[in-house]
């Protein structure tokens, strides 16, 4: 009888446990998923740059998934997320984007940072016919090739510096000569590029052009030469890292000019953490700015939430890139519950057709893939912080001249 009793016992609790294991699969199978992947850069020298993706991601995966995810027809998906170091590495970067689709069977891809490695991967979504958004590609080499299934949120570069160079004649009639600093890699040369372009159309000359190469930590001859030329604008291309490097560098060889310009880094807080007082009256423009106002679709809504979310979560004023981010994840949101399905043609079919408003902006992509429906803002750092000089509608200052 006693034999019996453990023998019935033993029973009763390896089925209670296959019940509880049954239930749990249950539970588990009950919740739906679709995998994003996201390449990024969270070690190396652009690491700054892949955690602000990563952040901007993150904050559209966990508000979407806690309004319910996605609805895809009548059934709700919850959104996950999963990234791939790359190093900094631009082979690398396609490496990992190849394995994100074929090893971890992501249904969606967000870019690389950057144009170069956003190009250079952009091959292998189209491969496999995968819908990918890149949140930080603007040179429109990214998008000549002919691809169908990248879409990118940053208009071309020429959006930039053509305002920001009319600004200046307007109001620095005076400004004749201008000299570029440019990294030698895909988008701060091609923004330097486009940045000549812009100059010679309104007749100033270049009395400097010169690019640095990739990891470059000392800019002392290339600043001496530039301060010799003296010219009224200095225009330099680069990353975060790159741009503090070279305005802390400006400074001890004393290079002053009535106009700085930089890009892309100064709209960063770490931008301005790094340079202190010498980011006082640096121009730049970007993307987005927290001080636009759209009242948009999607978990976010208005501009102002969020930027509330953001600053809630991170405790800091979201940037250009981190807003960028999010809205990546938005539109994909939108294009699938568009969609209706998890279909790699459907879903691209409604980005394509995509013609609606987020917090970062009006949404329409061109023929290309690329985002033609936005209006970057110009800003200028003053006070310590990036204010808007132009559009008017968002306008919070006026511009201001002299780099000490």
């Amino acid at each position: 009888m006693k034999k019996r009793a453990l023998f019935t016992l033993a029973v009763s609790t390896l089925f209670v446990g296959l019940q509880a294991v049954g239930g749990s699969s249950s539970v588990q199978a009950a919740e739906k998923t679709i995998k994003f992947g996201a390449p990024l850069p969270l070690t190396g020298a652009l690491a700054p740059e892949g955690i602000k993706i990563q952040r901007g991601l993150n904050l559209w995966m966990d508000t979407a998934n806690a309004k319910g995810g996605i609805k895809v027809g009548n059934e709700r998906y919850k959104i996950k997320i999963i990234y791939q170091d790359y190093q900094s590495n631009t082979p690398r970067a396609v490496q990992t984007a190849e394995k994100l689709i074929t090893d971890d069977k992501v249904n969606f891809l967000f870019s690389p940072f950057g144009s170069g490695a956003t190009k250079a991967a952009s091959g292998v979504s189209e491969k496999y016919g995968i819908p990918t958004i890149a949140s930080t590609a603007s040179s429109e080499a990214v998008y000549n090739q002919g691809y169908k299934y990248l879409f990118g949120t940053f208009t071309p570069n020429i959006t930039l510096t053509q305002p920001l160079t009319d600004m200046v004649i307007a109001k620095r009639p005076e400004t004749k000569t201008v000299a570029i600093l440019a990294r030698n890699d895909f988008f701060p040369l091609a923004i330097a590029n486009v940045m000549k372009k812009s100059a010679a159309k309104r007749n100033l000359k270049m009395v400097f052009f010169e690019k640095y190469a990739i990891g470059t930590m000392d800019h002392s001859s290339a600043l001496v030469q530039m301060k010799a030329a003296k010219p009224d604008w200095i225009f330099a291309t680069g990353y975060l890292n790159d741009l503090i490097l070279i305005r802390n560098q400006m400074s001890e060889l004393g290079v002053k000019v009535p106009v700085l310009t930089m890009v892309a880094g100064p709209a960063y807080k770490e931008f301005i953490d790094g340079t202190g007082k010498l980011a006082e009256n640096i121009t730049s423009a970007a993307w987005w700015h927290p001080a636009v106002r759209y009242n948009g679709k999607g978990v976010m809504g208005k501009t102002e939430n969020f930027n509330k979310l953001f600053k809630a979560k991170y405790n800091l004023v979201p940037d250009y890139a981190e807003a960028s981010a999010t809205a990546a994840g938005i539109i994909f949101q939108l294009a699938i519950e568009t969609a209706g399905t998890l279909d790699h043609k459907k879903v691209r079919d409604a980005l394509a057709t995509m013609d609606t408003e987020t917090f970062f902006g009006p949404i329409k992509f061109g023929a290309n893939g690329q985002i033609s429906s936005l209006k970057p803002p110009v800003f200028q750092i003053r006070g310590g912080k990036p204010l808007v000089v132009y559009p008017d509608v968002i306008k919070q200052i006026d511009l201001k001249f002299g780099i000490k």
